[in-house]
């Protein structure tokens, strides 16, 4: 049973259509009485600036530092983000190359191309919402924006993925469909929190 779970609406408009299905989601699990932690791009502010890894590296600023304190508190995660170019938003991969660190989601041997991974223990949702229609994502694309989180990003540092559902055509979604994968995001939530 998740214990401590951590959502990110990883949107960087306030009031997004993501940020709506991360309330769905919380509220799912706050309906059985789980601990939550919850943070919004929102309403994140950190240097975008990134020049690599390594000794001359930014330090992170207080949202990115309180961004891994939740990721290292949490049994599962839920990040929640729009598909953008087949991938997330620039500002939601910023925290990722900023603060998904060496040292913090992983590490790499000294040497060959072996690494540890630091945050086994944890498992994950993830919900996409997208313009394009997720068959046509599926069929034509091959699904990169869930492939590169499930397998370059989650499963690269430990997390299990549990579940990754794109919800889509947003653009073309009637009132009656969103409200449905706001249900589906509350169900999930309920679920992860079982």
């Amino acid at each position: 049973m998740a214990k401590r779970i951590f959502i990110w609406a990883a949107h960087p408009k306030a009031g997004s259509l993501c940020e709506g299905v991360a309330d769905a989601y919380q509220a799912g699990v706050e309906a059985r009485g789980v601990d939550v932690r919850r943070i919004n791009l929102s309403a994140m502010s950190f240097s975008m600036d990134f020049d690599g890894y390594g000794e001359n590296a930014l330090p992170l600023e207080p949202d990115l530092l309180a961004w891994q304190g939740a990721l290292a508190w949490a049994d599962h995660v839920l990040i929640v983000h729009p598909y953008w170019w087949g991938a997330m938003p620039t500002k939601a991969k910023a925290v990722l190359d900023r603060a998904l660190t060496s040292g913090f989601g992983f590490k790499y041997h000294s040497k060959g191309m072996g690494w540890d991974k630091l945050l086994k223990g944890r498992s994950a949702d993830v919900i996409i919402t997208s313009d394009t229609p997720p068959l046509i994502d599926s069929l034509i694309y091959r699904k990169p924006a869930r492939r590169v989180m499930k397998n370059q990003v989650l499963e690269f540092c430990g997390i299990e993925t549990k579940k990754i559902v794109q919800f889509g055509s947003v653009k073309l979604a009637s009132q009656k469909k969103i409200k449905n994968w706001i249900g589906r995001a509350r169900q999930m939530g309920a679920k992860a929190a079982a």
